[in-house]
């Protein structure tokens, strides 16, 4: 029954990928198209008003810049409200302003769509704030990585400019996230989950005694959470708490939304390329690496804890530890796979619990660059990865590699590096400062294998703009918000530049004429090749430190 769940969940998504796919070409394209009748208006309007009169291409380094500042004018915004929130309005339950560090990391974390929390949301921020810099964040920098991602495609499909910034970021608001968010939000209300400014409830128990219970404007922040990849809860248990996600259904849901933008995009992909098949093959080989660690964790977590199965306890429902009941291990283990591989963060469960094998699931989708990504992210790594298959098969067979008709050449690999080398570099080297200085092993709660796996999750989650964690870290210190807080903006900006650049310097090229000596990318074969390269670069690099965590721990348990 488990597996059918799950099964049925996929079918759906595929189902969407074509229509949500070429949605997107239609609104990113540039092209005349029916969206222009229901949108144009609005969208001038806001052209106007922000005194947007010319909507002309940019440079990558243009666009590259356009994005950086208006990330940095949202951080400030996001940085004083956070700071003050104790003296501004819409604040029923008196909650005071946020302390320096953690507010550092908490824009910060908003900003690069990692939603990374080392607070708890009911009791951390007053309403403004999950309202004006939460929810606003959630909406801006996922409309940020969209825009980037459509650039990228632009650049690299060979049309004539990477497009105007601005203009994406508005149509990434107008015509998919606000839209979308909006129907998401009123069926989420009508499943129950909370919609309303009204200040914590105090209730009566049975037993006599007073209760305090934190109601808000949940629906509306879930809706863009998972949309936009988001991850961050409106409660500290995240979608696991029943006000957030009170039903099996609602969690499909949450599962589809954070899931069907990212893998729509291969499909956007190829429309842009005029080569579906490719688009299709880049999506096949996000398919296959996510059933295959779906799998991994789905196995494992059923088989139950190896040390509770030692004591002759019944192991028939798995391992049930940090799981909500009214998911099961089915939609734990989906939800699990669905928000690493889309860059989401969200849970509904407690990564932190699950069994040793299990565990690998998340750590590998995040350290493979997130597979299907968030919003344009994961599109953005796996064409990277192709660019960098095509280039190693090009030098097997002594032939200059093409890439959609232009040559692969020096400066697109040096910059490919960059992007590939800095992901591993900003995990590694942090988890491993964490061991050596009194600060970070005094915020590690488990000794031993585990305790690595928490601080090495924590990294990894932050360098992928992931959010979710290891919760028996004690992270909300000023060395972990100042040091997740670097990891996350290095994670976020420097690949996202670099393969800017690519696609400005593709861009620039003239394309070569097909002959039948060019390695065709559209095929089985490749979508193969293109597999093996991210599988090959994730076990080189992360490997060991995969064996001295999880692998070691089950060993142990064993």
């Amino acid at each position: 029954m488990g597996v059918v769940q799950i099964i049925a969940v996929i079918a759906i998504l595929v189902l969407l990928v074509k229509p949500v796919g070429t949605y997107l070409y239609h609104v990113f394209s540039n092209e005349a198209n029916g969206t222009d009748r229901i949108f144009g208006g609005v969208e001038r309007g806001i052209y106007r008003l922000v005194g947007l009169r010319s909507r002309e291409g940019m440079s990558w380094k243009k666009y590259a810049v356009s994005f950086l500042a208006t990330n940095l004018v949202l951080v400030a915004f996001g940085y004083l409200i956070l700071r003050l929130q104790g003296a501004l309005p819409v604040n029923p339950n008196g909650a005071g302003g946020m302390e320096e560090t953690l507010s550092f990391n908490t824009v910060i974390s908003f900003i690069t769509n990692t939603n990374l929390q080392h607070y708890s949301g009911e009791s951390g921020l007053t309403y403004l704030s999950q309202m004006a810099v939460i929810t606003m964040m959630m909406f801006t920098s996922a409309a940020s990585g969209f825009s980037v991602a459509v650039a990228f495609v632009r650049g690299i499909t060979g049309r004539p400019n990477l497009g105007n910034f601005f203009e994406d970021f508005v149509k990434a608001h107008v015509r998919v996230f606000l839209p979308l968010a909006l129907v998401v939000t009123l069926i989420l209300v009508a499943l129950q989950v909370p919609q309303t400014l009204k200040p914590t409830l105090q209730v009566t128990t049975l037993e006599g005694t007073t209760q305090q219970i934190a109601i808000g404007p949940v629906a509306s922040l879930e809706s863009i959470k998972h949309l936009g990849t988001n991850g961050g809860g409106f409660f500290g248990a995240n979608a696991a708490h029943p006000f957030e996600n009170p039903s099996p259904l609602t969690n499909v849901i949450e599962i589809l939304s954070m899931w069907m933008l990212p893998a729509a995009l291969p499909y956007m992909y190829g429309r842009f390329a005029n080569n579906r098949r490719q688009g299709w093959g880049i999506f096949a080989a996000m398919m296959t690496l996510f059933i295959v660690l779906l799998s991994l964790n789905f196995y494992a977590e059923s088989q139950g804890n190896p040390a509770i199965n030692a004591m002759g306890i019944d192991a028939s429902q798995g391992s049930m530890e940090g799981k909500e009941v009214r998911f099961g291990i089915p939609q734990s283990s989906l939800f699990t796979t669905v928000t690493t591989a889309a860059t989401t963060g969200s849970v509904n469960n407690m990564h932190d619990t699950q069994t040793p094998l299990g565990s690998i699931t998340p750590l590998a989708l995040m350290m493979l660059n997130n597979v299907f990504g968030g919003k344009g992210v994961g599109l953005i790594n796996m064409l990277m990865y192709a660019i960098l298959a095509v280039f190693l098969c090009g030098l097997m067979v002594g032939r200059t590699p093409e890439f959609l008709g232009r040559k692969i050449e020096a400066r697109e690999m040096k910059l490919i590096a960059i992007a590939i080398l800095v992901h591993p570099f900003i995990i590694l080297a942090p988890t491993a400062l964490s061991f050596l200085t009194d600060l970070g092993q005094g915020s590690i709660t488990n000794p031993g294998y585990h305790g690595l796996s928490q601080v090495l999750y924590e990294f990894t989650s932050a360098a992928a703009n992931n959010g979710s964690g290891f919760e028996g870290l004690a992270d909300n210190t000023p060395f972990w918000n100042i040091t997740t807080g670097l990891v996350m903006l290095l994670g976020r900006y420097v690949s996202i530049i670099a393969m800017l650049a690519v696609a400005g310097s593709l861009l620039r090229k003239q394309p070569v004429p097909e002959t039948i000596g060019t390695f065709r990318t559209d095929n089985g074969l490749f979508t193969g090749i293109l597999i093996g390269t991210v599988l090959i670069i994730g076990a080189l690099t992360f490997l060991p430190v995969i064996v001295l965590g999880p692998v070691a721990e089950y060993l142990t348990l064993g």
